[in-house]
């Protein structure tokens, strides 16, 4: 295809050709008003020049026609996976593609997906596919989008500021007039202390449906069922959950299905609420003041959120040293009201170094097991007194306590050793300088040489004479052969840890061995009674650490652990299933004491086939996970035991808020532009070349421009006045002119 026209490359600047021409004008002025003979002449002649200098050209373009560029955007966000939207978008797509080959036209296509990481509240973003399809498309080749959708957009702009400079096009799936039930968090609380109610309003709205009917709604807490209740429909309503523990609470709500459901979705909700104490409440009974009594009580007391109740035994009701009685103590032991009326209201109990000396009724050591059964949670530091005939182990309390007494207290130096179970439990695992890897001792039996205790205080706190360790015991008397490190060659690596020099030789019944002394002795056992929790601490030595003795030891973090472990805290939980979405994954952790862990069923938010996922060691006790995850909403995760839930996208995801489809968003953009808005289910629309200008739809078919765009492939020109014409053309009017005047 070829194209003339003029064009002109002058010899001289262009203000100096106008001036030129002012000078002509200003003599062919003069020369009428003298009514000169030859004035036309001249100005011919100066119009020849004028001309000649401004160098006009006959210009020749080869020009190449450029195709139309044709946008064609695909809804795939997770509201298209509702019935059969996402089969007939596809059908659609293929039949469109089909009959854009045929019209010679650039394709230009995109896909939408739900973004599950999205900061803002998420959503189906169309004009940002569109925009970033055509965003280096010359506006002149554009001749028209064409968008596949269900109608639910989330960014669409300010209908008057949209100029796509082409005809747009809507295919809607689904049907007009469709019913859903949505399930809206209103609001809710975040924190809440320990305890307390928290408030939690929601709202549930039947669009297109009865507004002044009631619905039925099911309360999980924690995985565990929480009752139903009847609310009404388009109202908010508030219900209040207690939070039972510490840590994240996730309170689960789903709305029963209504009359007539598009998705069962956004029938659901999660809300996480996170617990704090208020004060904890420790109640500390000293036996006897001993080098790390106030250990427990400076621990205690430098933090401001525990209430410490604090008694040291000084002397037994019956012992007779003539004391007299004003240097006595004034206030007796409040052993009713403490172990009797109030014991209920602590948190914790700890009985460090305390011994039977008929100070509490065997009634009182009862209600302490009642108490641990009913969810309490005890810490028992135990000294040589746990060995003796005072030993509280002959008691009523025994029938909670996890490692009984052999009646022997060994009295060397060793260094708390990590055991197999103790790598594997939240409480041990990872402590600061443990012992991780294993290497070769001299030793065979795993037991360090006995040393003598460091001087001060400790020399008076070893009643006991250093004896060498007996030999060990068998699995069998110990019960820990599963739970503590085996005593062989290659043994454990020593801790970077301070020594102690004592530890009450005892045999684990139950629970969990997770620190051993000589001899794999169990030196700390944990264990789970019905509802409640015990520690066994079978050494009164910690409080070296804490002295900073041959470097210390984790004193605090072990002791905040422990009582964390002991009030329940999640992060602590020795058999925990977590999983959280991030980066498009869901990422599942899941905490253990088995070597395997199960799998993990994941159920989607939109319902389909569950997915199971093989867990992968990554640390003891630990496993994880990987899932993609691009659906918003709630995923459900069951491994047989234990169930959790995470939460994609924010509390009220804009993609799930309406599953409708509908015309109203996009039709305003599409009459803007000329474009039509049709349902599939009214039949695919036909597609047709229109010029510039036409009519760009009608009943049953969509128009696409013809936009005539080109590229200039080359260019030839030639001059359209040559120079010796110029000269001719001048020379003659001036001859002319002075032939003129000259008559």
């Amino acid at each position: 295809m070829s194209s003339f026209g003029i064009a002109f490359a002058p010899h001289l600047p262009l203000w100096l050709l106008g001036v030129f021409g002012g000078i002509a004008l200003l003599i062919l002025a003069y020369s009428v008003y003298r009514r000169a003979h030859g004035a036309w002449a001249r100005m011919f002649a100066f119009v020849v020049i004028i001309l000649a200098l401004a160098n006009p050209l006959v210009v020749k373009e080869t020009r190449e026609g450029l195709s139309n560029i044709v946008a064609l955007i695909i809804d795939r966000s997770q509201s298209m996976e509702i019935g059969t939207r996402k089969a007939d978008a596809e059908k659609a797509l293929n039949a469109l593609r089909d009959r854009l080959k045929t019209m010679n036209v650039e394709l230009r296509e995109a896909e939408i997906r739900t973004n599950a990481d999205a900061g803002d509240a998420g959503g189906t973003a169309l004009f940002s596919a569109l925009n970033a399809a055509l965003a280096d498309a010359p506006p002149d080749r554009v001749a028209g989008a064409i968008v596949i959708t269900d109608g639910e957009v989330h960014d669409a702009p300010d209908p008057r500021t949209f100029h796509p400079g082409a005809p747009f096009h809507v295919l809607l799936t689904g049907a007009p007039n469709e019913r859903d039930r949505k399930l809206t968090v209103v609001r809710a609380t975040r924190f809440n202390i320990v305890g307390k109610d928290a408030e939690i309003t929601f709202r549930i709205d039947d669009y297109g449906g009865n507004q002044s009917a009631n619905a039925q709604l099911s309360l999980r807490i924690d995985g565990k069922d929480g009752g139903k209740r009847t609310v009404p429909v388009g109202k908010d309503t508030t219900i209040k959950v207690i939070v039972a523990h510490g840590g994240e609470n996730v309170v689960e709500l789903e709305a029963a299905p209504g009359t007539a459901e598009q998705t069962l979705q956004n029938n659901r909700a999660a809300v996480i609420i996170s617990g704090v104490r208020d004060r904890l409440r420790v109640l500390l009974v000293s036996g006897e003041p001993h080098a790390g009594e106030r250990v427990w009580r400076n621990l205690l007391k430098a933090d401001p959120s525990v209430d410490l109740v604090h008694f040291t035994i000084l002397r037994p009701p019956d012992k007779q040293d003539g004391t007299p009685i004003s240097e006595l103590a004034l206030i007796q032991f409040p052993t009713r009201e403490l172990f009797a009326e109030k014991l209920s209201q602590f948190d914790l109990v700890i009985l460090d170094r305390y011994q039977n000396r008929d100070i509490l009724p065997p009634a009182y050591f009862d209600n302490i097991a009642r108490y641990v059964e009913n969810g309490g949670a005890l810490l028992l530091a135990s000294g040589p007194e746990f060995a003796d005939d005072t030993s509280i182990y002959r008691t009523p309390l025994a029938a909670v306590l996890p490692a009984q007494p052999t009646g022997e207290v060994v009295s060397q130096g060793y260094k708390p050793q990590i055991t197999k179970a103790g790598f594997a439990h939240p409480v041990t695992r990872d402590l600061p300088q443990s012992n991780e890897s294993p290497e070769l001792f001299s030793d065979p039996t795993g037991i360090q040489k006995t040393e003598a205790a460091p001087p001060g205080p400790t020399a008076s706190a070893a009643p006991v004479p250093l004896t060498p360790p007996p030999a060990p015991a068998t699995a069998a008397q110990r019960g820990a052969s599963d739970q503590a490190q085996p005593a062989n060659p290659l043994a454990p690596k020593q801790p970077d840890w301070g020594r102690w020099f004592r530890i009450i030789s005892a045999q684990k019944l139950s629970g969990n061995t997770v620190m051993s002394g000589p001899g794999d002795r169990p030196l700390l056992v944990l264990d789970r009674v019905q509802k409640g929790r015990v520690a066994q601490l079978l050494s009164d030595q910690i409080w070296l650490w804490a002295r900073g003795y041959e470097n210390g030891g984790p004193q605090a973090e072990l002791l905040r652990r422990l009582a964390h472990w002991l009030m329940k805290e999640p992060d602590l939980e020795e058999e925990r299933l977590m999983a959280e979405v991030s980066g498009g994954e869901l990422r599942i952790t899941r905490q253990t004491m088995l070597d395997k862990a199960p799998n993990v069923t994941v159920t989607t938010p939109t319902g389909t086939q569950p997915v199971s996922v093989a867990l992968a060691p990554t640390s003891p006790g630990k496993f994880t996970g990987r899932l993609k995850a691009e659906e918003l909403g709630l995923y459900r995760l069951n491994d047989g035991t234990l169930n959790a839930v995470a939460a994609a996208g924010p509390l009220n995801p804009r993609e799930v808020a309406d599953m409708r489809a509908t015309d109203t968003v996009l039709k305003p953009y599409a009459d803007a532009t000329g474009g039509g808005v049709q349902w599939l289910s009214d039949g695919l629309p036909d597609l047709r070349a229109v010029d510039q200008g036409g009519t760009t739809r009608g009943s049953g078919w969509f128009g696409i421009e013809r936009r005539g765009a080109f590229r200039v492939t080359s260019v030839d020109s030639d001059q359209l006045m040559p120079p010796w014409l110029a000269l001719i053309l001048v020379l003659t009017a001036i001859l002319f002119a002075w032939r003129r005047e000259s008559v």
